[in-house]
């Protein structure tokens, strides 16, 4: 073969980020929207006004989404949560109560986070895994299972960061605060978290390893991921 091997070329992870696999800060842009939206609609014309503006604004980028070629599902579960927000505000009467939703779903996320690295099915390893098309190939190499479960733990901790920042801020009341937290802890700390978590995982393979794309057999001293 006159062609370089594979494992003499420099790694596709050098010049490809998590972010180019995931996409994150795009979807974390959109996710901001609505509840900016919401904060000017209740100041100018109060909780109506606010759910008004943020079901519009969520409607708009849902079907600005589409438009793109985004998944229909992920659209609608974004546009759902946005609906969901405006009943339970409407509901309680509490404009806090938007976020109410925000608040659950990050307790449910970073459980899961930690859930996941716990019985060694990390979920950056399960998100990465099916972006490149792996399935569960690269949990049979070790290396690459410890580099997602450390990569995991820096989304674990968004979530959690999110919590002990939003939950005072709800029981206060305090709804600009509110949005202002969500717009910095959104698309600021999703690209932070993917920024860190790929330095994390880099980090943790060991020198020579063929990187994300190309998961590596476990040596016959080693268990693999039941070890």
């Amino acid at each position: 073969m006159t062609s370089t091997p594979e494992r003499e070329r420099p790694p596709h992870e050098r010049t490809e980020s998590l972010a180019d696999l995931l996409g994150g800060r795009r979807g974390a842009v959109d996710a901001t929207l609505p509840p900016v939206a919401f904060a000017v609609g209740w100041l100018a014309a109060g909780l109506w006004g606010g759910v008004a503006a943020a079901v519009a604004t969520g409607a708009a980028v849902a079907g600005w989404r589409l438009r793109r070629g985004d998944r229909p599902r992920s659209v609608l579960i974004g546009l759902l949560a946005v609906c969901v927000a405006a009943l339970i505000a409407l509901r309680t009467g509490r404009a806090s109560d938007f976020f109410l939703v925000q608040l659950a779903s990050n307790a449910a996320s970073g459980l899961a986070w930690v859930v996941s690295i716990v019985v060694r099915w990390p979920l950056l390893g399960v998100v990465v895994g099916a972006a490149l098309g792996q399935r569960g190939r690269w949990r049979r190499d070790p290396a690459l299972l410890r580099a997602y479960g450390r990569g995991s733990w820096v989304w674990a901790a968004t979530h959690l960061l999110r919590l002990a920042v939003f939950v005072p801020l709800w029981l206060g009341g305090q709804v600009i605060a509110l949005v202002v937290a969500r717009v910095a802890l959104t698309w600021p700390l999703v690209a932070a978290a993917l920024a860190v978590s790929w330095v994390v995982i880099r980090r943790s393979l060991p020198p020579g390893h063929p990187g994300l794309r190309h998961p590596a057999p476990p040596s016959d001293g080693d268990g693999g991921p039941e070890s």
